[in-house]
């Protein structure tokens, strides 16, 4: 959580080989923003477009977890089938726990919307502090399954960050 803010500090990464190199316009990071902006409880302090270069996802996401401190990073992009999709291979380099749950609950609604959603290969897990959660490149399947995760989502962070109150209570 932000200090003084009452939000939790937010990062978005897209993964897209011709977005980073600027012959695609990224609707998907915005479209992932403003329904975190639209809720007041999380503020977004960094927002990156990379190459589908493992290497390079894999920096980015070591030093906004390490170094940077985000509470959540959402990635988005680089989840599917394609050769160049290696998003969930860079994610689980740098996680150090599971937390297969978010995944698990985005593959499960969207199969109720396409068939699709069978080839997401979508991780979720923690490094340190922080929470990192794979989306689809999609515009309007990164909302879908934003919309999935968000209920969820202040309690995980509170959780991770350490507050020992009892779950349920």
């Amino acid at each position: 959580m932000r200090p003084g803010t009452g939000k939790f500090n937010t990062a978005i990464l897209t993964i897209s080989d011709r977005g980073s190199r600027g012959e695609r316009e990224d609707l998907s990071g915005p479209a992932l923003k403003k329904i975190l902006d639209d809720t007041g409880n999380f503020d977004i302090v960094r927002e990156a477009i990379v190459s589908d270069e493992p290497d390079e996802i894999e920096s980015v996401l070591i030093d906004w977890c390490d170094k940077e401190r985000v509470a959540l990073i959402l990635t988005t992009g680089g989840t599917g089938f394609s050769p160049r999709d290696l998003a969930p291979e860079a994610t689980s380099a740098v996680i150090e726990r599971p937390a297969p749950g978010f995944a698990e609950a985005m593959r499960a609604e969207s199969l109720k919307i396409t068939p699709h959603a069978m080839i997401s290969r979508a991780v979720s897990g923690i490094r340190k502090a922080t929470l990192i959660i794979n989306f689809p490149g999609s515009p309007k399947a990164a909302r879908e399954c934003l919309e999935v995760v968000l209920p969820a989502l202040p309690h995980a962070l509170e959780k991770l960050a350490g507050d020992p109150s009892d779950c349920g209570s």
